[in-house]
């Protein structure tokens, strides 16, 4: 078996590792808010969550060719698969570092960041014109517009049900968040799968094994496998911060919290193609919804504290994923 060969299939292992640490880290983006709720139990919301990141991962190819063609270029050759591979351990290590912390950070950009900094690294082309259109801009925009239009719908239902009876309400509502929860395991799975297929194709295009960036079948079942497992597992640490440590939900709160989540997920995903980060979606989501009660009903030194696990986000997976790409490239001389 040839070097190249063994790369990429260590690189395609890394990438399952990278899906399943991903399904953990972010099962809390899925289920927190209605396992807080009590609308689901969470061994019964996990399996939901699993089985709609599955068929989530299926639906769709636009956000997978965004990450394997759209941000670096690397080299066909063994070269070119250490890069990836230095990206995927950085991406790896900083999603492990936020999970044992119970940040909700964003696996994405995680993966991202990782890929600039191995790029940098390694001289490999950076596009940073679609890093800015495609990551950046979405990553101001999309939970800005998680917060506006849940903290404006959250007050609209209010209004309309201000007369309604509190428990039977609340009980509805609990009900609905099984299909709001499900609408976001969906989304999940359609935005954050799909990176994993983009760099599994990289590797094997890197590797002279496929050619453009078409996906096959065998890596969308692998990567919707590999996430669905990890979410699976359940992220304990992070599904406590998102669920109880931000504001105290309710089941209305929950529902709309979800559902504008969910549709912020499938517009950026079939209309923009863009990588938006699930995690700052539905915790700033979460946010609006909170902030309906009043403004201390959100704990905002939690928020703070989440809101620094993002801006770090980016640039400390691209160290990471810079460090290990110098250094399997030093080992490889």
């Amino acid at each position: 078996m040839s070097g190249t060969l063994i790369l990429v299939c260590v690189i395609l292992l890394v990438c399952v590792v990278f899906d399943f640490t991903n399904g953990f880290h972010d099962a809390a983006n899925a289920i927190a808010t209605s396992v807080a709720t009590r609308a689901l139990s969470p061994r019964a919301a996990l399996t939901m969550a699993a089985i709609m990141n599955f068929i989530g991962a299926l639906l769709g190819t636009g956000v997978a060719e965004t990450i394997g063609s759209g941000i670096i270029d690397p080299s066909v050759g063994f070269d070119g698969l250490l890069v990836i591979l230095g990206a995927l351990i950085g991406a790896v290590t900083w999603n492990l570092i936020t999970w044992w912390f119970g940040l909700p950070s964003s696996s994405s950009h995680a993966l991202i960041g990782a890929l600039a900094g191995a790029g940098v690294a390694s001289a490999t082309t950076v596009h940073w014109s679609v890093i800015l259109d495609k990551v950046i801009i979405p990553m101001i925009l999309s939970p800005a517009v998680g917060f506006i239009v849940a903290f404006v719908l959250m007050k609209i239902v209010l209004r309309l049900l201000a007369n309604a009876p509190y428990r039977s309400t609340m009980h509805n509502f609990r009900h609905a968040q099984t299909v709001s929860a499900a609408a976001m395991a969906l989304g999940h799975g359609l935005q954050d799968a799909q990176k994993t297929m983009g760099v599994v194709v990289m590797a094997l295009v890197a590797g002279g094994y496929h050619e453009g960036m078409g996906i096959p079948l065998w890596v969308k079942l692998v990567a919707a496998a590999a996430i669905s497992a990890g979410t699976y597992t359940g992220g304990w640490r992070i599904m406590k911060t998102l669920g109880q440590k931000i504001i105290d939900l309710d089941p209305a709160r929950g529902f709309v919290a979800e559902g504008i989540a969910a549709t912020v997920l499938y517009g950026t995903a079939f209309l923009w193609h863009a990588p938006i980060s699930t995690t700052h979606t539905i915790t700033c989501a979460i946010m609006g919804v909170g902030a309906t009660k009043r403004r201390s009903a959100v704990r905002w030194g939690v928020a703070g504290n989440i809101v620094t696990a993002w801006i770090f986000t980016l640039p400390c997976a691209g160290l990471v994923g810079g460090a290990a790409t110098a250094l399997l490239r030093l080992i490889a001389l």
